[in-house]
């Protein structure tokens, strides 16, 4: 009996290991060459793209859109224990919802902090009603839901440390982060 099920064991194995076995030959993959004709070696395109040639990526982008509206505050400060929108940061606000409603395939995160005063959860949920008073204040200028996301780090991410009401008050606030 125990010589049986030994035997079966081997030829089930064997079975699953040539199952999981492929036939294919990696050394035998064609290769197309799409090299330029008349470019200055493989896959160099002399600055030009023609045909299905791939044009080179630019590492250092010009892309002025990148980082959202120029001369748009990004970091909106609270007041103690408080989620309503200072009017100073208004007009920060509506040049995002410009920029964004101009540009629908931009997408933003909404980052609301605390001071380190308070418990945990409640720094949680404080941090998550700023976060979610400025995206409800893009709504209302007509930035789609689907491009703004709101989340809370609480006090865990303090812009600056120390226990005075400096340090507080840089630490009550929401920030906009392009993505």
């Amino acid at each position: 009996m125990k010589r049986i099920f030994s035997v079966l064991s081997v030829l089930t194995l064997s079975l699953v290991l040539t199952a999981c076995g492929s036939n294919v030959k990696l050394s035998d993959v064609p290769v197309e060459d799409r090299t330029v004709a008349g470019a200055g070696g493989a896959g160099d395109l002399g600055g030009k793209a023609s045909g299905n040639a791939v044009a080179p990526v630019e590492i250092m982008s010009t892309d002025t859109t990148a980082a959202g509206p120029v001369g748009a505050a990004r970091v909106f400060y609270f007041d103690y224990d408080s989620f309503t929108i200072k009017p100073e940061f208004q007009g920060a606000i509506e040049m995002h919802a410009r920029f964004l409603t101009t540009n629908k395939n931009r997408k933003i995160a909404i980052e609301g902090h605390t001071d380190e005063r308070g418990g945990r959860e409640y720094n949680l949920a404080l941090g998550q009603k700023r976060s979610e008073a400025v995206r409800r204040a893009l709504s209302l200028l007509g930035v789609a839901e689907t491009q703004v996301e709101a989340v809370s780090f609480g006090k865990e991410k303090p812009a600056m440390t120390g226990e005075t009401e400096e340090a507080f008050s840089k630490n009550r606030r929401a920030e906009i982060s392009y993505r």
